[in-house]
């Protein structure tokens, strides 16, 4: 399935003429996570000149943190300095920086330089919020059934980060995909195979 998604999507930016157009084709990668998300970008960046944007970058500062943001659906993002950062200067065609906020450390710890380029990804749970739709060219959706995704969990962050992310990330990001229909208002939607 992913070798399908993938010429799925680089057959999409062959039919959109993408080295034509006078601004950068934008693609954004929404998903559970633990979906290949990052894994998806990472495959399309190897085939594509192009830059890749990580909205695990944008997590909360601490300040912002309050009981009302957190309970908003799609709260947990910083889409203010998102939309400063990262949304202005894409669609003024520029070359950019953006600052990366740390969780471990909850702090900034560096910035990502970021060039125009015919394809720009932005790669991460609640990249397709509503406030920002309107600036993507293309929209992806992928899930994952929950027992491969906890097993993805454990893999990538341990064994106790697992009741974590059960407990806390993945019930915020199910809010914010149900309050927004954002599977459904995906173009192209990848969701695991019934067996």
């Amino acid at each position: 399935m992913k070798e399908e998604l993938l010429a799925v999507i680089l057959n999409k930016l062959r039919e959109e003429d993408i080295e034509s157009r006078e601004r950068p084709y934008t693609i954004a990668i929404d998903g559970r996570c633990a979906s290949g998300k990052t894994t998806l970008a990472e495959r399309l960046a190897a085939h594509l000149s192009c830059s890749v944007i990580h909205m695990d970058h944008f997590f909360l500062q601490p300040g912002q943190r309050t009981r009302e943001r957190l309970n908003e659906p799609g709260g947990n993002i910083d889409r203010e300095r998102f939309r400063e950062e990262v949304i202005r200067p894409l669609r003024a065609g520029e070359d950019f920086s953006y600052r990366i906020f740390d969780c471990r450390t909850m702090d900034f710890g560096g910035s990502v330089s970021v060039r125009q380029a015919p394809v720009v990804i932005v790669e991460g749970a609640y990249s397709c919020h509503p406030e920002f739709l309107e600036y993507w060219n293309l929209t992806v959706f992928l899930s994952v059934d929950r027992k491969e995704q906890f097993r993805r969990i454990e893999k990538r962050n341990g064994k106790r980060r697992v009741e974590e992310f059960m407990e806390r990330w993945i019930p915020l990001e199910e809010k914010y995909f149900t309050t927004f229909c954002v599977e459904s208002k995906c173009d192209i939607t990848k969701t695991p195979q019934k067996r």
